[in-house]
């Protein structure tokens, strides 16, 4: 234990020690030169866009066409994100990317009394289909991609959004976006989980099934480290967490019977971007080179798109700060940067007033412009691979791979993410108390924070929820629920029970309760009443 933690996390050595560690403990020489870099290190490079991919998944890269650029956005009604997600797309952002409330997250209609105070919060509440609907009036579903942050009941809001496509005149197979679905991460960091691993993952897998069938542009899973580091993770424990988190859902999808060309290539991930710039590029860089690998040596995976790690990246929230909320704007752009130079393929960056609230209309234009500027203006995006060959950035590459390599050994030992949940928690708590210890003592610096402090506190307009909106919503999903044809929607409800208790693929019955005006926490709460619900150890 005491190895690997030194290996995965940097040490506390006081503000004046002259030495220079990255949050995962790599020690940073003076200056790196030709020695530092392996023997055979086109081998581990490679050509763009082929195998090991190191240096991208597209020979061209961003040439062609930049990568996706989302903005993370819902609040209150379907109604108001509506309207935030068409300003965003009238402003230039070429990809929606859809926040949930809690409530929606933990499958749970907002008339729930556990929800009092909890809806329209954190997110968009989605009740039902009406909500969907609403929450994509006049947004053409055959020219958009949508990305969704929604885990447990993430195939309830993929057949809303599919519906919704139907109405539209919109074929399923012309529908693309991205359903995160990773519901091993919740066990883990974040603790939105409804049922138990077991039953959860059936869900993930049947997802994978249904969509290879209906919609096969869409991506199945974006397995996410982004709430690792949010939780306090190092970034070596971001990659080999993530990606044993990714094996864990591979082997699962092959157990049920799926074969590894068939779902491989419309699996995703999700990445954090932090400040410094030369690690996280080696770490997207690493991470693409050891997936490709585990896809290819390790599954046996033949369809070259099988190897591809394809990536969303957003920019670090927890960087963000409350003091001195403007100097966000420059952390958020470095992070931006990063994810670019290490050639992520769409990209979501922070609104600069997000540690005090939701963003405002201004601070969602301003992320969305520093992505802009990075796409046209930096030059990042004018050649593939810009750190190739750069000794410091080859050096902290092979060292990041190295070190989350030691840690996916060790997860494997363990039986598995899913019985290693507890040995993943213990170390990302390990990492999150050594961040809290070095900015308490001086060590890491974080500017207008614990050096530079203002005399004030400088408080920006921010975005304030209606507090009518809660009350508005339950309303609607009570008429919503008076106006439908009760007996048909026991009988769908009794429907999913039943499926629930063998091993059918859940996604069609669900198709039918939802199209037959079941709400989203009435049919996951039907699946709870057979599966049962998660309980922690601790």
């Amino acid at each position: 234990m005491e190895e690997t933690e030194h290996r995965t996390i940097a040490p506390l050595v006081g503000r004046d020690d002259p030495r220079r560690f990255t949050d995962s403990g790599i020690e940073l020489k003076r200056r790196y030169d030709e020695r530092d870099l392996p023997a055979d290190l086109p081998e581990r490079l490679g050509e763009p866009g082929a195998y090991p991919y190191t240096r991208g998944i597209h020979a061209d890269m961003y040439r062609r066409q930049l990568w996706t650029m989302r903005q993370y956005a819902g609040y209150a009604s379907a109604k108001e994100s509506n309207e935030r997600y068409r300003y965003l797309l009238e402003h230039g952002s070429t990809g929606l990317s859809m926040a949930f409330d809690l409530p929606t997250q933990l499958g749970l209609d907002s008339d729930d009394e556990r929800c009092l105070g909890e809806v329209g919060r954190t997110g968009v509440a989605i009740d039902t289909l009406d909500d969907m609907r609403a929450a994509f009036e006049q947004i053409p579903l055959d020219q958009v991609s949508t990305s969704m942050t929604i885990n447990a009941p993430a195939s309830v809001l993929l057949l809303l959004y599919e519906l919704v496509g139907e109405e539209q005149g919109v074929p399923a197979d012309r529908l693309r976006g991205t359903t995160q679905n990773d519901i091993l991460k919740e066990y883990i960091a974040r603790g939105n989980f409804i049922y138990p691993p077991e039953a959860a993952i059936r869900l993930t897998t049947d997802l994978f099934s249904y969509c290879r069938e209906r919609v096969p542009q869409w991506n199945t899973i974006s397995i996410s480290g982004y709430h690792f580091r949010e939780k306090g993770c190092s970034a070596v424990q971001e990659v080999a967490f993530t990606l044993a988190n990714g094996i864990a859902y591979v082997q699962a999808a092959l157990d049920a019977g799926l074969a590894i060309d068939e779902f491989a290539p419309r699996l995703a991930f999700f990445f954090n971007a932090h400040n410094n710039v030369f690690q996280e590029v080696a770490k997207f860089r690493a991470a693409r080179r050891m997936w490709a690998r585990i896809m290819r040596e390790r599954f046996g995976a033949r369809d070259e798109r099988s190897w591809r790690l394809r990536f969303h990246t957003q920019t670090g929230g927890v960087t963000l700060t409350a003091q001195q909320p403007e100097n966000n704007i420059v952390r958020v752009a470095l992070q931006g940067f990063s994810a670019v130079c290490g050639g992520t393929q769409s990209l979501h960056t922070n609104g600069f007033d997000e540690a005090l609230a939701l963003p405002t209309e201004r601070a969602a234009r301003i992320a969305l412009r520093t992505q802009q500027i990075i796409g046209y203006e930096s030059g990042a995006a004018d050649t593939v691979d810009p750190f190739a060959g750069s000794y410091f950035v080859e050096a902290l590459t092979d060292e990041l791979e190295e070190r989350a390599q030691s840690l996916i050994d060790r997860v494997d030992e363990l039986g598995g993410s899913v019985r290693a949940i507890e040995f993943i928690k213990a170390e990302i708590e390990q990492s999150a108390f050594g961040y809290h210890e070095r900015y308490r003592t001086g060590q890491d610096v974080v500017v207008g924070v614990n050096k530079f402090v203002g005399e004030a506190a400088e408080v920006p307009d921010i975005l304030r929820v209606d507090p009518d909106a809660e009350r508005l919503q339950v309303e609607r999903l009570r008429m919503f629920k008076a106006a439908r044809d009760t007996a048909l929607v026991e009988q769908r409800l009794g429907e999913v029970r039943e499926q629930a208790r063998g091993t059918g693929n859940m996604l069609p019955v669900l198709r039918r309760a939802l199209k037959d005006r079941c709400s989203l926490g009435e049919v996951c709460g039907a699946m709870r009443d057979v599966f049962g619900s998660y309980r922690p150890s601790d």
